[in-house]
């Protein structure tokens, strides 16, 4: 056993590489390596010769696997050095030459939107993009069984999620009006204000994405009028499409926020597949719009007998898409950076209505 002993412990240290090492571990203690032949020897021994040997043979198995153990994590150490120096990478120098990144068409958009309602003395505002269904739903007037409420069109939030001291669950919220009802909480009437942010459906194709940006306004005084209303919204497009001849059509709806309510249309011509604004036969749809509901108003805290106002809402990608010519929705959210590089706009040379 000494002989072995030492035979197999001198080419373990000997072995260079790890091929060579299970080479000597299968010769050693392999199914059909030495030690295990000299095991299979016990049987044929006396009860004091297999008493003397077995602890022996078990003893030597060990340590010969304890040194393939070592000699292997020796062999492993020794070859990420080796990697180490000669895989360098000299994290100080650039990757690549230094390029200006692009502002995204949405992002470019949200300023131009934000920049003109700004002009007519609209505040910005924020809120939370996972809601309870009471701001989302309740509080403007949607009823319980309305097909927006359910799952197959809203994400509702699993179960451990909880809800709000009320019992209400959470969701993504499905627009951005319920930043309105958190605004009318807050600062009461007379307000002026939009809310542009992310919002989420479960729709997916060429002009429907699950995470899409909108933007939504209202404004709230005493003598509000559906006026009022036209002209804000005609004020807005002459400014974003840059079109002084915008001829803008208001068509009856319903929404359950809003009495009266109406789909507005934007005059277009279609000709030679080219889309053009402010001339043509056609008419093209672009948002939403109405007189704010009694019940929305009371939700938001605000008396309807003494204040009334008007809404709007709009998909700040679409809006992206008439404006810039891009036809697939589903692109802006892509992150392929030869879209970016087509469509995106430099920092320095992005439109503005910010003046100076």
């Amino acid at each position: 056993m000494d002989d072995l002993r030492n035979k197999y412990l001198g080419q373990i240290r000997d072995a260079s590489d790890e091929d060579a090492l299970e080479q000597v571990r299968l010769a050693a203690v392999g199914k059909k390596g030495e030690v295990a032949l000299q095991m299979r020897e016990l049987g044929r021994m006396t009860p004091e010769e297999r008493q003397e040997a077995g602890p022996r043979l078990n003893a030597l198995k060990d340590e010969i696997n304890s040194a393939i153990a070592a000699r292997k994590a020796g062999l492993e150490d020794a070859a990420l050095d080796e990697r180490l120096r000669s895989e360098w990478l000299d994290v100080t120098l650039p990757a690549r030459a230094r390029r200006q990144g692009t502002i995204h068409p949405v992002s470019q958009v949200t300023e131009e939107v934000t920049a003109i309602f700004a002009d007519m003395g609209f505040a910005v505002a924020e809120g939370p993009q996972i809601e309870t269904d009471w701001y989302v739903f309740d509080a403007l007037n949607i009823p319980g069984h309305h097909p927006a409420r359910a799952e197959m069109d809203t994400f509702y939030m699993a179960e451990s999620a909880g809800t709000d001291e009320a019992g209400n669950p959470f969701v993504m919220r499905t627009h951005t009006s319920p930043v309105q009802i958190r605004s009318m909480e807050k600062t009461g009437a007379p307000t002026r204000m939009i809310c542009p942010g992310r919002v989420y459906r479960a729709d997916y194709d060429q002009t429907h994405t699950p995470m899409f940006h909108q933007v939504e306004g209202m404004a709230i005084d005493r003598d509000i009028s559906m006026a009022n209303l036209k002209w804000c919204l005609e004020e807005f497009c002459r400014a974003f499409f840059d079109v002084d001849g915008i001829e803008l059509r208001f068509r009856a709806s319903h929404f359950p926020f809003t009495e009266p309510s109406a789909e507005v249309d934007i005059r277009c011509s279609w000709e030679g597949g080219t889309l053009k604004l402010g001339e043509g036969d056609d008419w093209l749809e672009i948002l939403g719009s109405g007189m704010m509901h009694p019940k929305v108003l009371q939700a938001g805290g605000i008396d309807p007998e003494e204040w009334q106002g008007f809404a709007f809402g709009m998909g700040i990608d679409r809006i992206a898409m008439l404006k810039y010519g891009i036809p697939d929705l589903r692109a802006f959210f892509d992150s392929d950076l030869r879209w970016l590089k087509h469509y995106g706009f430099g920092a320095l040379r992005a439109p503005t209505r910010h003046a100076g």
